[in-house]
Parts: structure tokens; C-alpha cells; sequence
């Protein structure tokens, strides 16, 4: 399935039709079950063509299967799915998952080869490629957005693992290129679908006033932002073979490779952009404040330390020791780091605390004060949010319908921008005020330069 139109002339459209024409004739008279759509395997024209790129663990899991894709056997195993291609820019990954992905497609055709996975180490081959209707991004942090732009610009809708986006500018892209050319975008923000719903019920709980009206919340990871100025480092060791190092810096700045690269450099960052999305995620989804409205954010030193000045100025202690706290407009206020002593936040997660009793929720286990909230279900009556049972499944779901899937562009950047401003306000060591329509800080010249960074060419955005 491709939606991408494609225009050719009368001839070209004769000579093609003739070309399987005869592909038809000479092909066997009789067809696979896999071709007819029959077993539970849908027919070519009806499965939504992938590239996969990025394939260290969360890629290949998505690809293959693992703890996060809840489907067994990952995306090849999908009766609605033909994966055409994987990429990666180190040769030992992307060469284990073409292989991999080969075997397992020719032991679900009973044959003792396959040959239609491609696997290739720049990702514009796979991106230029007519056939593919979706990827699947898992990448070092610094390249989401902007594979992601490329990508919906190019025609692919998108999977995008968090952090969609680690500056205010590239969210505002993202949102703006979807909207421009009609892509679905899915964060990998998957708390909203997976995990039994126990995130969906303590935001519908908490919706329909179950603890009273919502006061606070206390979340268990702290945000974070990019600070540019630490962007130094005299490290040097060789760059391991087959490892296109330049490829994955990309739009960074240059830098001689100093070790084991994951996600980011050593000291690009401040605070938590990594783990911190999936939790302030499903708090924005349940505190549900007004997506215009600005946002605040405000740096509290740890006790007994001094309030220094921004980071790295040589200030002793580190910023994400202290605490940010985010307002938002309709009087709800987002504290960092967690509540002593509460027994739910080893896995993330968040407490919020109403006028008549709180819900505590993590990955593992939901809990309330008074307990009985509970136990009394939500009523027919009540407000409800989106429910989806399987994130990935939403995902080919929206791509074939083209519905807005649950995790939604615009959700996902307001998530990211609510982020970026506390790490911001951490970094900087003092309070700012967002406005989210426009990306910018109000009155707030210092913290705007923290908006963006200087791209390498040619990845501008």
C-alpha cells in the first residue's frame, strides 16, 4: 500500500501494464496463500510497506520483537506488514538485522532463503525509495526530528521513538510538516496504549474529579534540554570499523569520536530527555491544560546549596540535583524528581494530588488514597480519553485510515516544550515563561538562544 501519487504518461502506463502482463502469464498457476491474502496473511496490495532505521536495541526490538512491541516476533511478524528495508550506520547492526529479518520471513514463506529486505547504511536511499509507505525511526537523540522531516517530506508517515525532538525549533517543524504534507506521526510514547491501561484509568480518574480537583502532581523523572556550550571535548580514539561516525553526527557539530556512542554526546545534555517523555506525556494528557496557554518553569536549588549561576559556569553541584517546577494556566503545578516515601515511582511514573485524595501510577502498579477510588469503575456518564489497546497497531491502523493516532504530533511536541522549558530553567538556574504557540520565551533574550543550535550542512532544517 503506497499513498504516494505517482504521475506517468499514456505510454509509459502501456508498457508497464504489458511488462506485468506478462510477469502474470509467466508466473505459476498456482499461488501462495500469502499472495491471496489467505491463513491470516493479507494480500501485497492490502500490507503497509516499512523501513526500519536505527537497529540497536529498541529498533530491533520494534523489528524483530521485544519487550516494548508487544507483539511477538516485532513488525515481521505482522500479517499487515512487508518490511522492504533496514538501515543503520553501523555495519555489525544493520547487517545482524537484515539477517534476521530474511530468516524469518523465508521460515514463514517455508522456503530456505529470502532475498526482499535491502539494507543500506544512509538512510536517504531507503527514504527515496516510492515503495515504502511508513518507517520506523530508533535513533540517537539529535536525529529525530530531522529524519523525521525528511521523512514526511519525502511522503513516509512516521514512528518516532521520544525524543521526538530536543530543541523548541525542531518541534515546531515537526508539527509544522506533518500539518504540511499529511503524514500520521506516532511518538513512541507507548504508556498511553500499553501496560494494561493503568495510565489511561488514573487519567480518566482524575478527569471525572475522582480525587477532587487536581492541585499538584509529582513526577518521578525531571526534564531536560540541550545546552550547546558544553559541546567540547579533546578525547580522540579511532572509530571502530564500519561505524559511519560522521553519518551519525549528522547535524551536531563535529567532534573526533571519543567511545561508545549511544544516544548522546558527554555533555550535550542537562537533565532527563531520555526516560522524562514518557511520564510528562501522560501528565499533560491528564492535566489537560490549555495547549495556548503559557507554560512557567522555575529552578529550586537542592537544600544547602547555593543557587550559583548557569550552567556549566563552574557552579558546584549539578543542576538536576535541585528540583523544577512547572505551572501550568489552569493552576496545576508538576514537581520534579517525586514525593518522599511514596511506594509507586521505581519505573517512573507520577503522583497526583487532589482537594479529596491522590493516584499514584507506574508501569507495574496503580494505587490510590483513599483506596476505594479504585474501586468504584468509571461510569457510561463519565469523560473519556482515546483508548487504544496496541500502540504500534494504532499506529498502522491511523496510516491506513489516515485518523490522527494517539500519540499525535502535536501531543508529542507540546510534551517535548513543556520538557525543554524545565530543563531550560534548570540549565539556566531561574524561572521562564514559554509561550507554546510560538515556541519562544516571553521577554526571555537568554533563554531564547537556547531555542535551536547550529545545524552542520547540509542538515538544516
Amino acid at each position: 500500500m503506497n499513498t504516494a501519487a505517482i504521475q506517468i504518461g499514456r505510454r509509459a502506463f502501456l508498457r508497464r501494464g504489458a511488462a506485468a502482463l506478462g510477469i502474470a502469464l509467466a508466473a505459476p498457476a498456482v499461488l501462495p496463500s500469502s499472495v491471496l491474502g489467505r491463513e491470516g496473511i493479507k494480500a501485497p496490495s492490502d500490507r503497509i510497506t516499512m523501513g526500519f532505521i536505527g537497529l540497536g536495541g529498541q529498533g530491533a526490538g520494534h523489528l524483530l520483537g521485544g519487550a516494548w512491541t508487544y507483539v511477538p516476533g516485532g513488525y515481521v511478524a505482522r500479517n499487515d506488514v512487508q518490511v522492504l528495508a533496514v538501515c543503520d550506520v553501523r555495519k555489525e547492526r544493520r547487517d545482524s538485522a537484515h539477517q534476521r529479518a530474511s530468516q524469518m520471513y523465508a521460515r514463514k514463506l517455508g522456503r530456505s532463503q529470502y532475498a526482499g529486505i535491502e539494507a543500506c547504511s544512509d538512510f536517504r536511499e531507503l527514504l527515496a525509495r516510492p515503495d515504502i509507505d511508513a518507517v520506523l525511526l530508533a535513533l540517537p537523540y539529535h536525529w529525530a526530528a530531522p529524519m523525521s522531516i525528511l521523512a514526511m517530506r519525502a511522503g513516509k508517515d512516521v514512528y518516532c521513538e521520544k525524543p521526538v525532538a530536543i530543541t523548541l525549533r525542531e518541534g515546531r517543524v515537526l508539527v509544522e510538516t506533518a500539518r504540511r504534507f499529511g503524514r500520521v506521526f506516532q511518538a513512541g510514547t507507548q504508556q498511553r496504549s500499553e501496560y494494561d491501561g493503568k495510565f489511561r484509568i488514573a487519567c480518566e480518574l482524575v478527569r471525572n474529579g475522582r480525587i477532587g480537583q487536581l492541585r499538584e502532581v509529582y513526577a518521578y523523572r525531571q526534564p531536560g534540554a540541550l545546552f550547546p556550550s558544553a559541546w567540547t571535548s579533546n578525547e580522540s580514539r579511532p572509530v571502530p570499523a564500519g561505524f559511519d561516525w560522521d553519518m551519525w553526527l549528522g547535524p551536531l557539530p563535529w567532534r573526533p569520536f571519543g567511545g561508545e556512542a549511544g544516544h548522546a554526546l558527554p555533555g550535550l545534555l542537562i537533565g532527563d530527555l531520555n526516560w522524562s517523555p514518557h511520564h510528562y506525556d501522560f501528565i499533560q494528557w491528564t492535566v489537560n491544560p490549555d495547549i495556548a496557554a503559557p507554560i512557567e518553569a522555575d529552578y529550586e536549588p537542592a537544600a544547602g546549596a547555593s543557587s550559583g549561576a548557569a550552567h556549566p559556569g563552574g557552579v558546584a553541584g549539578r543542576p538536576e540535583d535541585g528540583q523544577t517546577h512547572i505551572r501550568f494556566s489552569n493552576g496545576v503545578v508538576v514537581h520534579s524528581i517525586g514525593f518522599p516515601g511514596e511506594p509507586v515511582g521505581g519505573e517512573g511514573g507520577a503522583c497526583f494530588v487532589g482537594t479529596q485524595g491522590r493516584i499514584a501510577v507506574d508501569r507495574a502498579r496503580i494505587v490510590a488514597d483513599p483506596d476505594r477510588i479504585l474501586r468504584e469503575p468509571i461510569r457510561s456518564t463519565d469523560a473519556r480519553v482515546e483508548r487504544s489497546d496496541s500502540h504500534s497497531g494504532n499506529f498502522l491502523d491511523c496510516v491506513r485510515t489516515r485518523r490522527q493516532p494517539i500519540a499525535h504530533v502535536e501531543a508529542a511536541v507540546r510534551t517535548m516544550n513543556t520538557i525543554l522549558a524545565g530543563g531550560i530553567a534548570m540549565a539556566l538556574r531561574r524561572t521562564v515563561r514559554l509561550d507554546p504557540v510560538k515556541g519562544e520565551f516571553i521577554g526571555d533574550e537568554q533563554a531564547n538562544r537556547l531555542r535551536s543550535y547550529s545545524t552542520r550542512p547540509p542538515w538544516r532544517l
